[in-house]
């Protein structure tokens, strides 16, 4: 994939849809944004370790049972590419949240900004990552901030085809309802496919105007095969 015809690619998307289904679900799926071809070249860089800061294995820590890896700077054109891209539209959404929530803060839109302000408050490091399941494996529902300055939106790129490489392993989202019972919502994207979310909560309208709805994501078990999984988080972590 040439990194010119990344931010095209990005730019022809349906941005009223996704905007959209942002605003009153909390994510967006969005089909075939990369090909087979530059999906393979993804899963292919998990075993360059040279592309990455650090590996975490889930059950270690009870996140799960499977892997992933941080990629380091640089990261690979493509990679940097489909962040700077996305990120652009993505702050239009996330500057009408904070807004449509009376928080005081904004999000630049240049992505370059962003990361600014992350160093500004101790979070340097790199959190675009690939993620690795075998049978069993899963992801428990979590939310990736990684320090105090975070992004409020997402994405995640599903690498390998359901019913062909892998089963079960569907993308499991949360959302919390004050006083309420959380609502769960089960994705399967295809192969190329992205979803595109809420990284800690977003605005829901009720009767007394926008209340903050806590949304988290996992993966559910896998019953056979591997399933490979591209992050892109826009802001940096402090480790």
């Amino acid at each position: 994939m040439k990194a010119e015809t990344v931010e095209n690619s990005i730019l022809a998307l349906d941005w009223n849809a996704i905007v959209e289904a942002l605003h009153t679900k909390g994510y967006a799926l969005v089909p075939n944004v990369l090909t087979e071809a530059q999906c393979s070249d993804i899963t292919e860089r998990y075993d360059q370790d040279d592309l990455f800061r650090k590996k975490v294995v889930m059950e270690r820590h009870r996140f799960g049972k499977g892997e992933y890896k941080y990629f380091t700077y640089p990261l690979p054109t493509i990679i940097q590419q489909l962040r700077e891209a996305l990120y652009t539209p993505l702050t239009k959404i996330a500057n009408a949240w904070m807004q449509a929530l009376k928080i005081d803060v904004r999000y630049p839109e240049a992505h370059e900004r962003l990361r600014q302000r992350c160093h500004e408050n101790g979070q340097k490091e790199a959190t675009p990552l690939l993620l690795k399941y075998g049978i069993g494996g899963f992801n428990t529902l979590h939310q990736d901030l990684y320090g105090n300055h975070y992004f409020p939106i997402q994405a995640v790129f599903n690498l390998t085809a359901p019913d062909i490489d892998f089963t079960g392993g569907e993308f499991v989202l949360t959302q919390q309802v004050p006083r309420a019972q959380s609502k769960a919502t089960v994705l399967n994207p295809q192969k190329g496919d992205m979803v595109v979310f809420a990284t800690n909560f977003r605005p829901v309208l009720g009767t007394r105007g926008y209340y903050r709805a806590k949304m988290r994501h996992g993966v559910s078990e896998l019953k056979s095969g591997e399933r490979y999984a591209l992050g892109i988080i826009f802001h940096d972590a402090k480790s």
